[in-house]
């Protein structure tokens, strides 16, 4: 066992300042209490944060796709780019721009990430010579950088509502559950004896993936194991709710809830188009809104229902789907700042006299750590441990003490104040820097260079 030494802690109960933390050679913490008995670490100690939305292959796409199409360019048209891209990435790219990706996610804060794989076969269609060909180039991705991974292979089935015909740039997503399946038992043989790797399983959208398909999967997941998780996105442009309305008569977070025993092993992400009935009833499952604020605004999808829901006891978490940003605070702070536009009001995240930051903050890592299936989300015995250090002699931080500090690093400055980052009890960044990032950025570089020849 060793025990680190903070000058401030957050736990559950509140701040400790100094504060130590012992963690366990299980990679778990064995307690935390007050003052300076073990090795200095000094910062500012926080709970990793969960990343639950993650198509890590869209971070080579960041900055390529804002130049204006000849129409109304949306989230469609993006799609479009999308798949494009997508067609010249083969299993050494992919494997690269993830171990990038992670990488900067950890250096940012982030020390879990669920990665929503979509990505499983080759360009024409057809399987690689191992099925999970590119779910172990991920996961290769997550064990050189060390962050822990919830690894969702995704099930896509269908091109639109009602088992309409997937199109040609869809191929390499296809699958049926049986296949998607064996994806799902192979990473769990392999892999399933890592602490720092879960799997489960993700239904890409109502859209994609009919009812008859869905329940297969899930049934077979449950088979293997009842508490893993499950993702889906949901309710994410209006379009997608029109036409599953024109299809079944019913909105799409509605038809889930009536059709699906949705509880907290779920996380429907996004879920922005929602009437009140619905925002009430998706809090009242206990499953985590996968909220991605950064993405959301730079596909034009819309603003979650985020007052109503905090009213209603609802579980959130936040990811970074697409990577336009690689930043938690950004995804706090945006997801703040979209209600403040909309509503033209201040701090609506925040009960009366309470902290705004230190309450998305908690409610992100709550629903995070539901979401990634990971025992982590706060500095107290038991839990993974998962820490991050603020840089408590930056600037940004003078003068702050308890909450204010949250307040500070998600409202006040874009300085990435995250000096020291462990993930189950290994340090995997320290003093910014990550041991394998410039041979991990030479990789990536090579990589974008290939792909743009």
């Amino acid at each position: 066992m060793t025990a680190y030494a903070f000058d401030r802690v957050l736990t559950p109960e509140g701040w400790l300042a100094p504060g130590t933390v012992e963690v366990g050679a299980d990679g778990r913490i064995a307690g935390v209490e007050a003052g300076e008995e073990g090795e200095r670490v000094g910062g500012i100690a926080l709970p990793g944060m969960p990343n639950l939305h993650s198509h890590a292959f869209q971070r080579a796409m960041a900055g390529l796709t804002e130049r204006a199409g000849p129409g109304e360019d949306s989230f469609w048209t993006w799609r479009e780019v999308m798949y494009g891209f997508v067609d010249r990435l083969g299993p050494d790219a992919a494997e690269a721009i993830s171990a990038q990706l992670y990488c900067e996610m950890l250096k940012a804060g982030y020390t879990a990430v669920a990665e929503f794989h979509y990505l499983h076969h080759a360009p024409d269609g057809s399987s690689y010579g191992d099925l999970a060909e590119m779910a172990e180039r991920v996961t290769a991705a997550a064990g050189r950088t060390g962050i822990a991974l919830t690894l969702l292979p995704v099930l896509y089935n269908a091109g639109g509502f009602g088992g309409a015909p997937m199109g040609g740039a869809q191929r390499r997503f296809a699958n049926d559950a049986d296949r998607l399946l064996r994806i799902v038992e192979t990473m769990r043989q392999r892999r399933g004896a890592d602490p720092g790797f879960r799997v489960g399983l993700a239904p890409h959208s109502l859209r994609a993936v009919g009812p008859e398909c869905l329940a297969d999967a899930v049934a077979g997941l449950d088979a293997m194991d009842r508490d893993a998780p499950i993702h889906i996105h949901i309710a994410e442009q209006t379009k997608e709710v029109e036409d599953c309305v024109a299809w079944s008569g019913g909105r799409p977070v509605e038809r889930l809830l009536e059709t699906q025993d949705v509880g907290p092993r779920w996380c429907l992400v996004h879920a922005t188009h929602m009437t009140p009935d619905e925002t009430r009833a998706l809090a009242a499952t206990g499953a985590v809104a996968g909220l991605c604020p950064t993405t959301e605004a730079n596909l034009g999808d819309g603003l979650f229902p985020l007052e109503a829901y905090l009213e209603a006891g609802g579980r959130l978490g936040i990811g970074s789907d697409s990577h336009v940003s690689v930043s938690p605070v950004e995804e706090l702070r945006w997801l703040e700042y979209g209600q403040r536009l909309k509503s033209r009001r201040r701090n609506i995240a925040a009960p009366p006299e309470a902290s705004t930051g230190a309450r998305l903050h908690a409610a992100a890592l709550e629903g995070g750590a539901g979401a990634t299936a990971r025992e982590t989300g706060a500095l107290e015995a038991g839990r993974a441990a998962d820490i991050v250090t603020l840089d408590a002699a930056h600037p940004l931080l003078a003068g702050k003490t308890d909450d204010a500090i949250l307040d500070a690093w998600v409202f006040a400055g874009n300085a990435n104040l995250v000096r020291d980052v462990m993930v189950g009890g290994r340090w995997v960044v320290r003093n910014g820097r990550h041991p394998e990032e410039e041979a991990i950025g030479r990789e990536f570089v090579r990589t974008m260079e290939r792909l743009a020849g």
